[in-house]
Parts: C-alpha cells; structure tokens; sequence
C-alpha cells in the first residue's frame, strides 16, 4: 500500500518520486517539448504507478515499469485532439537536466526530428541510460528490432551532424 493510514506518502512512493522523478520529467520533456505537459504526465504517470503497485509482478525492473508507464501517458497525450492544435515546438533551454548536461543543443534538435520509433530509443537507451533488453520490454518489442532501430538512429544522426561539433 503506498498511503499509510493517516493518508502520508508512503515510504515506497517518495522513493519512487525520489528515484525516478528527475528521470521521468526529463523523458516526458523530451517526448513531449513541454515543461508544462511533462510535468502534468509525470502526475498522470506518479497517480498511475500509486494505483496499480500492488499489480507490480517484478518481471520487468521497476524502473523499466515506471518508463512504460511514462511513455504510454505521453502517446496518450499525443493521440489527443488537444495535442493536434498546439505548437510543437521544443523550448530547448527549458529541458529538466540529471545527469546528462544539454551543451550539444544540436543534437537534441535532431533527436527530436527522429521518427518516434527511433527518438524513442535514443531516449531510453542515451538519456534514460536502459539496457535494450530493457526497452524491448518498455515497447513490447523483440530486442533485435530495438537495436536495429537504435543502429538506424545513430545512423540518421550521424549523417544529420555530420560537419557538425565532434560528429564529423
């Protein structure tokens, strides 16, 4: 149970918040270029996580649970009629920083040009820091097609920056 009684957090809950919360807003910034909206997914995401813990089986990590979790909140959000009438457009200097510090602010404008099949593994994999086995088990995908598609990814990319910055 994550409220105890006197309805406080749960140990378990801020832990998670703790753990993951940076993680979380940094990757819902990332799929949705909004700080606002990333912040409303990772409360969408956090009230989820609350709801179905005691379904939490183990198969997967818990942080790979939460991830999932996270992504599907943010392609709810993009599937909405709502998402189709705002400005897309990323605020860069805007983006939640962890551990990865944003200097390379041109290889962000290109991850997010990425189809969402490839940008979302660079996220997982680069900023996320999961393993493909992973990923596949946050996209429900056989691990070859994950790294397949984080292969073709670098790949645009590379040709993308090429001349640019140390990706030459």
């Amino acid at each position: 149970m994550i409220l105890d009684s006197n309805r406080e957090v749960h140990p378990d809950m801020k832990r998670i918040i703790t753990e993951y919360g940076n993680s979380l807003l940094r990757m819902c910034f990332l799929y949705l270029k909004d700080i606002r909206l990333a912040e409303d997914a990772v409360q969408d995401t956090l009230i989820k996580v609350y709801k179905s813990y005691s379904q939490f089986k183990g198969n997967a990590s818990e942080k790979t649970w939460i991830m999932s979790i996270a992504i599907n909140v943010c392609k709810n959000y993009q599937r909405s009629s709502w998402w189709r009438r705002i400005d897309g457009s990323a605020n860069l200097e805007n983006i939640p920083s962890e551990q990865h510090e944003i200097e390379d602010t041109e290889l962000i404008v290109q991850i997010m040009k990425l189809s969402p099949k490839y940008k979302e593994v660079i996220l997982l994999y680069y900023y996320q820091d999961l393993k493909i086995k992973e990923i596949a088990e946050i996209l429900k995908a056989p691990e070859s097609t994950v790294a397949v598609r984080l292969k073709r990814a670098r790949g645009i990319l590379k040709t993308k920056l090429k001349g640019w910055n140390d990706y030459e």
